[in-house]
């Protein structure tokens, strides 16, 4: 079978049918079958993405309509046609007005008429899936464009963004969720609105000085800068969702729902930012957990214990080496601010290196970067394992 052409199912429960179904279209298709609504979805689950799935209106247990309702919840790319005999007109007609069906064929189907739609099923789920992967890389490109101004802007934002980011993704992992990458994003542009403070605030905030009373006002409006940056980008309702939540204060004795990604993401960047926040301000590991537990309703007690565990039990054995900047690579995390020797930051503490910082600055030597370069290495911690030696 060419995996390289459309994978087409179809789906009744007499054998004669699937056989001329298979007969008609194996030549141009991947054709694969199943003899009823269950096994249909069975092969759906394992032996997918297909383009088009073809389905009988008439089958015990599971009648058409109800199985290609199914297929359109589980796997909405995948293109439905129902074929359908001259009583069941009406059924077909009320699936495809509801939008579960592409369209509907009568028995007997000619030949040529069957090829026809199933080619127009293939091109329309070749508009649709072609459409969602431009948006997909739109999106990551606006993501991406936002980030690196952000990265060239500010770097003390983007660093804690780096930071937060990684703290975000470490409790969502821990709770298996399914929307990992929205909340490393909502991460990651939360901090999207300190390009509107001025350097010397931006400073302030993260050495955890006082600020002053104007200060103070810009930074109560950094969520709602960072939402109005986003408005215009597509698919981030979630994300922006999370942001705004974030930064308002926890309604005390707030129960979680399941379905709330909202909620659960604003809950975990709070947790993420305020421990990012007493770091940053000076204090230790353990002095910025215990004063987040003493903040009584401040966070979400079950999601609170979580990261502490987390930070307690960490799995990594980390080891600060010092480098010269030509020896730093993609992926190496710097411990503490790279500056300039005029003293202006390059990129800040927690900054995760990536191909662009290295074409960037490649070329500068110690009379331009302060050296050496302190960055963090990460080991897989095993019992009795030590930091292996640098040679």
């Amino acid at each position: 079978m060419n995996p390289t052409r459309p994978k087409i199912l179809c789906v009744d429960d007499e054998p004669l049918m699937l056989e001329g179904l298979q007969a008609g279209l194996r030549r141009r298709y991947a054709v694969f079958t199943a003899p009823d609504g269950k096994q249909g979805l069975d092969v759906l689950r394992h032996q997918g993405p297909f383009a088009v799935v073809l389905s009988d209106m008439r089958m015990p247990v599971m009648d058409g309509a109800a199985f290609l309702a199914e297929v359109r919840r589980e796997f909405p790319d995948t293109v439905r046609l129902l074929l359908t005999g001259q009583a069941d007109i009406a059924a077909a007609a009320a699936a495809v007005n509801e939008g579960q069906v592409f369209r509907f064929l009568t028995k007997p189907c000619p030949p040529l008429q069957l090829l026809n739609a199933v080619q127009s099923a293939v091109e329309q789920h070749h508009l649709l899936t072609s459409e969602k992967i431009l948006l997909e890389q739109t999106l990551r490109g606006s993501i991406k464009a936002l980030m690196d101004v952000l990265s060239l802007s500010n770097p003390q934002a983007f660093g804690r963004a780096t930071r937060i980011k990684q703290h975000v993704r470490d409790l969502a992992v821990r709770l298996d969720v399914a929307e990992l990458w929205t909340f490393e994003v909502a991460a990651m542009l939360a901090q999207i609105g300190y390009v509107a403070l001025p350097p010397e605030t931006v400073e302030k905030l993260y050495r955890g000085a006082e600020i002053e009373s104007a200060e103070q006002s810009m930074v109560a409006r950094l969520a709602d800068i960072a939402d109005q940056l986003l408005e215009d980008i597509p698919r981030l309702e979630a994300v922006r969702g999370i942001i705004r939540a974030h930064a308002r204060l926890r309604t005390r004795g707030a129960v979680l729902k399941a379905d709330d990604i909202v909620g659960l993401g604003a809950e975990i960047l709070r947790i993420a930012v305020d421990f990012d926040h007493l770091e940053s301000g000076g204090a230790s590991e353990a002095e910025a957990l215990s004063t987040m537990k003493g903040r009584d309703g401040a966070y979400d007690p079950v999601l609170l214990e979580i990261f502490i565990s987390l930070r307690a039990a960490s799995a990594e054995l980390l080891e600060i080496r010092e480098l010269r900047l030509s020896a730093v690579k993609v992926g190496m995390v710097l411990s503490e601010g790279l500056r300039l020797r005029n003293g202006a930051l390059l990129a800040a503490r927690g900054y995760e290196v990536t191909r662009g910082f290295v074409e960037r600055v490649r070329g500068f030597g110690p009379d331009v970067v302060r050296e050496p370069v302190r960055v963090i290495i990460a080991f897989p911690k095993e019992e009795g394992a030590e930091p292996p030696s640098e040679r």
